[in-house]
C-alpha cells in the first residue's frame, strides 16, 4: 500500500486536499492522471449499465435536496454511527471499529488493551497484551485474548480501557450516536428554517424523481434508473486512503420490478452481472469475492444484500453492494409527500409501488481496487521497473509518442504530426526528453499500454516502432495504419 500511495502522489493520481495548508482528513483531489482514470471508470460504467441496455435510463440529481427527503428516508433521524471520544487526545473513533480485551495471566486479570480495527488485529492485540504483561513484570501463561467492540463495554470496563492514542485508561467516553450528514443552509439567513443537508447517498434523488421518469418516458417494468454523482458523509474516522472518505462519488442503479416478480432471481442476476463487470475491467479474479449478509444483519427494509468484495492491502472490503430493498423508499416518500408514486401497469391494469434491486458502487473504491490489482514490480533488461498493468480501456493515457532524438527537426516534425492525429481519437502523451528507455518507464508507471517511437527508419519507410507495455515486445507498424492498429488493440 505504501508503494501505491507513493505512486499516486509522485505521478499525479491523487493528492491530499488543501495539502499546502496541512490537508483536510477524508478529502482528496484527483490529479491529471487520476482524473483521466476516474473518468474512464465512470464512462465504462455508464456505457455498460445505461447505453448498452434498453431497460435503463439515466438521471443527474442535485446534491442539495428538500430537507423532508432525508426525513422521509430515515437519514435525518437514523443515519448515525456510534462514536467514542478520547478526552485527553481529542481523537474520535467509531465504536464498531474500536476493540478491547481484558488481559489475564493464569486466570488472573492484569488489565485491558485496546485495538483499532486493522488487518491482523488479533495478532496486534496479542502483542499489546504481551507488552502489558512485561510492563507489569508478571510471570505465567497468558490466557487467550478475546476482542470485543467498545460498544459492548460496560461502565466498569470503560473506566479501565486505555485510549489507543495515549495508552491511558479512563479517558474514553461512552459511545454516543453521531449523525453522518453534513448540514448547510439555503438562503441569506442561517437558522433552523433554512437548514439543509449535503446528500449522503445518490439513491434518494432517483426515488423522488421516480414519477417524473415514468411520466416523461415510455419505460415498462422491469426498468432501471442510473446515476453517477457525489455524496458526503461526515465519517468519524476516515481511513485507508480513499476507501473511506468524507466526499466521494457513487455509481448507483435502482432497478424496479413488479411486487410479485421473482426478486431472488433478479437479485442473483445483478450480482453476477456486476461481478462480471469488474472482471471486464481487468481486475484479477482472485482478488474479488462475494459476501452474503446474514438475515439478522440486514437493514430493516432489506430482503437480501450481497457485497462484491476486493482484497485490498488493508483487508477484504466491500467494493459494491447489491441490495433487494423492497418498496420501502417509494412507500416512505409517498406517505411523507402526500403524492402518489404508484406505477400503472398497462398489462395488468393495476397500480402499485414497485420493488427495487439496488447495485451501488463507490467510484473511489473501484479506482483504488483498479490500482491495487494493476500495480506490479518486475525486472526488465536487468532493471527494476514499476508497471501498472491496466486494461487498455481504463488506461489514462493510451499511447506515448516519442521522437528518438529531440534535436532532429525532421523526427520531431513527423512525431508531432502523428501525435496530433492520434489526439483526435484518444488521450495520448508527447515526450521528447531523456533516454528512450527512461521514457518507456515513465509510461509503464502510469499504465500506458503502448509507446510509439519515431526513428530514422520512419523517415525512410513510413513505419514506427510500437512497443507493448506488459511484454515490452516491439513491432513495426505503418504510420498510415497506426490509428486502425491502435483502435483494434485498445477497443
Amino acid at each position: 500500500m505504501d508503494s501505491i500511495l507513493s505512486l499516486c502522489r509522485r505521478r499525479g493520481f491523487i493528492f491530499q486536499s488543501s495539502e499546502i495548508y496541512g490537508g483536510v482528513a477524508g478529502f482528496f483531489d484527483y490529479g491529471p492522471i487520476g482524473c483521466e482514470l476516474k473518468r474512464n471508470i465512470k464512462d465504462l460504467w455508464w456505457r455498460d449499465v445505461v447505453r448498452r441496455r434498453e431497460d435503463i435510463v439515466g438521471i443527474d440529481c442535485s446534491t442539495i435536496m428538500h430537507p423532508q427527503v432525508w426525513k422521509a428516508s430515515g437519514h435525518a433521524d437514523g443515519f448515525a454511527d456510534p462514536m467514542v471520544d478520547c478526552r485527553e487526545s481529542k481523537m474520535r473513533y467509531r465504536a464498531d471499529q474500536l476493540y478491547f480485551a481484558p488481559v489475564s495471566v493464569d486466570g488472573k486479570m492484569i488489565g485491558y488493551i485496546s485495538q483499532l480495527e486493522d488487518v491482523g488485529m488479533q495478532t496486534l492485540a496479542e502483542e499489546s497484551a504481551q507488552r502489558l504483561k512485561a510492563k507489569r513484570k508478571i510471570q505465567g501463561k497468558m490466557d487467550p485474548i478475546q476482542l470485543r467492540t467498545i460498544a459492548e463495554a460496560n461502565a466498569e470496563e470503560l473506566a479501565q480501557i486505555p485510549s489507543p492514542t495515549t495508552g491511558n485508561p479512563g479517558t474514553l467516553t461512552a459511545p454516543r450516536q453521531f449523525n453522518l450528514m453534513f448540514t448547510t443552509h439555503i438562503g441569506a439567513v442561517a437558522d433552523a428554517a433554512s437548514m439543509a443537508y449535503l446528500r449522503p447517498e445518490t439513491a434518494q434523488g432517483i426515488f423522488v424523481n421516480f414519477k417524473n421518469i415514468v411520466d416523461s418516458t415510455r419505460v415498462k417494468l422491469p426498468f432501471g434508473i442510473a446515476q453517477i454523482g457525489r455524496a458526503y458523509r461526515n465519517e468519524i474516522t476516515p481511513r485507508n486512503f480513499t476507501f473511506r472518505s468524507r466526499e466521494f462519488e457513487q455509481m448507483e442503479l435502482e432497478y424496479f420490478i413488479a411486487p410479485d416478480a421473482d426478486w431472488q432471481s433478479f437479485h442473483r442476476e445483478w450480482v453476477e452481472t456486476r461481478l462480471h463487470w469488474y472482471l471486464s475491467l481487468g481486475i484479477r479474479r482472485e482478488l474479488l469475492g462475494q459476501e452474503v449478509h446474514a438475515m439478522e444483519k440486514l437493514a430493516h427494509y432489506a430482503r437480501a444484500c450481497t457485497d462484491i468484495t476486493f482484497a485490498y492491502p488493508f483487508g477484504i472490503q466491500e467494493i459494491e453492494g447489491i441490495a433487494a430493498r423492497g418498496n420501502f423508499d417509494l412507500t416512505c416518500h409517498q406517505q411523507c409527500s402526500g403524492k402518489s408514486l404508484e406505477f400503472f401497469d398497462e398489462d395488468t391494469q393495476q397500480r402499485y409501488l414497485p420493488h427495487v434491486i439496488e447495485p451501488s458502487a463507490g467510484v473511489d473504491r473501484v479506482f483504488l481496487a483498479v490500482l491495487c490489482s494493476a500495480y506490479d514490480e518486475d525486472e526488465l533488461n536487468g532493471e527494476r521497473r514499476t508497471v501498472l498493468r491496466l486494461s487498455p480501456q481504463l488506461a489514462p493515457i493510451k499511447a506515448g509518442i516519442f521522437p528518438l532524438q529531440k534535436n532532429k527537426p525532421e523526427l520531431v516534425q513527423l512525431s508531432r504530426s502523428i501525435f496530433e492525429n492520434l489526439q483526435r481519437h484518444w488521450n495520448v502523451h508527447w515526450d521528447a526528453t531523456g533516454a528512450i528507455g527512461r521514457r518507456y518507464r515513465r509510461m509503464d508507471e502510469v499504465g500506458t499500454p503502448y509507446a510509439i517511437t519515431v526513428d530514422f527508419d520512419s523517415l525512410e519507410n513510413g513505419t514506427v516502432t510500437l512497443r507493448e507495455r506488459d511484454s515490452a515486445e516491439q513491432s513495426r507498424v505503418a504510420i498510415a495504419e497506426l490509428v486502425d492498429a491502435l483502435r483494434e488493440k485498445l477497443d
